[in-house]
């Protein structure tokens, strides 16, 4: 038996499930987990970061563009959740990999010690637009463009595919995987 899980990461485009998943999660683990992710960073930041080319931008077509400055933010952002986790509260990262393996090891030198469950989420990019669509809160285009993107060059635990399964069944397999401690370090 592994250690204790500290940390969920859940890595997918965007209307993939990771925030439903992520909330069925909350209710099925032990314990108070905390859900912070990417949406979380981009609320947080000042008007003059969104849309800017020093922040991030969403482009017509669906992509993301992020700037050297974000790109601080955002490191000291998963250093912040990683003490989170370190102070005893473990956390649950929606997280969508832009930089796909290079983002994963920023995440991987920020939770270094930690017990970390690294779940890949993935949707039929057809079916992730229509998602995004029915949304009606993000870029159209997003969904399509990030679906196979943020995943190149990651390394999962466990990858869940929400296209035929819904949230609620792909966390009671994310929650069965963190109880029995079955993870690992992926290579950096």
């Amino acid at each position: 038996m592994g250690m204790s899980v500290q940390v969920i990461v859940l890595n997918g485009g965007s209307s993939a499930g990771k925030s439903s998943i992520a909330r069925h999660l909350q209710a099925l683990l032990p314990g108070v987990w905390l859900t912070l992710g990417t949406d979380t960073l981009v609320a947080a930041l000042p008007a003059s970061l969104r849309e800017s080319g020093d922040g991030i931008t969403f482009a017509a077509d669906g992509t993301v563009a992020t700037g050297e400055v974000f790109r601080r933010v955002d490191t000291a952002w998963s250093l912040g959740v990683a003490k989170i986790a370190r102070a005893g509260v473990p956390v649950i990262v929606d997280e969508v990999f832009l930089g796909g393996a290079a983002s994963q090891a920023r995440w991987q030198a920020a939770l270094a010690g930690l017990t970390v469950l690294w779940v890949g989420v993935q949707c039929d990019p057809e079916v992730a637009a229509a998602r995004e669509a029915a949304r009606g809160d993000r870029v159209t285009g997003m969904a399509r463009t990030q679906a196979a993107l943020v995943h190149r060059g990651v390394q999962y635990d466990l990858t869940v595919d929400t296209t035929g399964r819904d949230a609620l069944t792909c966390a009671h397999l994310i929650a069965a995987q963190a109880s029995a401690g079955a993870v690992s370090d992926p290579p950096v």
